[in-house]
């Protein structure tokens, strides 16, 4: 059983070609519910069921997992057992008729664009890795790239002289996001001032680099701006992900189109970009619930 996970992971990487933490959480997932299945005895995927199935799902919600986590579960069972099916494991895919739990639509946390300058002001632009850290915040808010896609950046990615930069979203599709004056400034000086100070070693082509001269990661990006909102007195919690969900939403409030967000964000379904437009909404109430008088 074991073996038919790791050649569907396989699948997952090659052929379909997911992002690492969506196909980490599949493998998670699916050695969860492998587990499950011991328990009961069962040895292999032939011999499950729609029932097995139902069953564990309930079994996770008992255990008081949200619905999106179950969402997530549901989806990974459900690939996996389309996968088995093409691959002659099983006869019949049982989740074919198992529906995905509703979930409500939470939104998703902005910063007010006077929160945003704050933030942007915090990093010493006089030191390498404050110029490399205003860069950072910069780009995301200029750009909204996620940080996954901003920390995958190559020098050769960026076109200053035109103004965007070349990334790759999920499923390994490019797409080219504009870069605005302020950034773009900061990117020229960083590269020309404080990148080589930072590199360690010839020939590397990331972009953005830590203390070690490698490729800066995910987890570093997400400390530094933790760090920095801090020092801003922002007492809400930040991410990395907060700056793209302010970069659409004050996209929107300034009149852009939703399908020109859509494409700047990388998003497959508008409906995903749609959300910015209710938090917009939910901003023009609040401005009208406080300035009018009969409000």
């Amino acid at each position: 059983m074991r073996w038919s996970i790791e050649q569907f992971l396989q699948h997952l990487v090659v052929e379909r070609g997911l992002a690492e933490n969506t196909v980490s959480s599949y493998s998670g997932d699916l050695h969860r519910y492998m587990q499950f299945l011991t328990q009961r005895q069962i040895t292999s995927w032939k011999d499950t069921s729609k029932q097995d199935i139902m069953i564990y799902l309930m079994e996770l919600k008992k255990q008081g997992k949200a619905p999106a986590t179950i969402s997530r579960h549901l989806a990974a069972l459900k690939s996996f057992y389309h996968f088995l099916l093409r691959e002659g494991e099983i006869t019949e895919d049982f989740t074919v008729d198992l529906e995905t739990p509703k979930l409500a639509k939470k939104l998703p946390h902005v910063l007010t664009t006077e929160e945003v300058d704050m933030l942007l002001r915090q990093p010493d632009t006089h030191k390498p890795t404050g110029l490399r850290d205003k860069v950072i915040l910069e780009t995301i808010y200029a750009t909204g790239l996620r940080v996954s896609e901003l920390v995958a950046l190559d020098v050769d990615n960026l076109n200053l002289e035109e103004g965007y930069a070349r990334c790759l979203g999920k499923g390994a599709k490019e797409r080219i996001v504009p870069v605005g004056s302020v950034a773009r400034h900061y990117l020229a000086a960083y590269l020309q001032s404080a990148r080589g100070k930072l590199a360690k070693k010839q020939g590397e082509q990331a972009l953005l680099l830590n203390n070690h001269g490698s490729r800066l990661t995910r987890q570093g990006c997400w400390k530094i701006i933790k760090k920095y909102a801090r020092q801003a007195l922002i007492r809400s919690t930040i991410t990395p992900h907060t700056l793209r969900h302010s970069f659409a939403t004050h996209l929107l409030e300034n009149g852009a189109d939703l399908r020109a967000v859509q494409e700047m964000l990388g998003h497959a379904d508008i409906s995903t970009t749609q959300i910015y437009t209710h938090l917009t909404t939910k901003r023009l109430k609040e401005v009208y619930d406080r300035a009018h008088p009969r409000a």
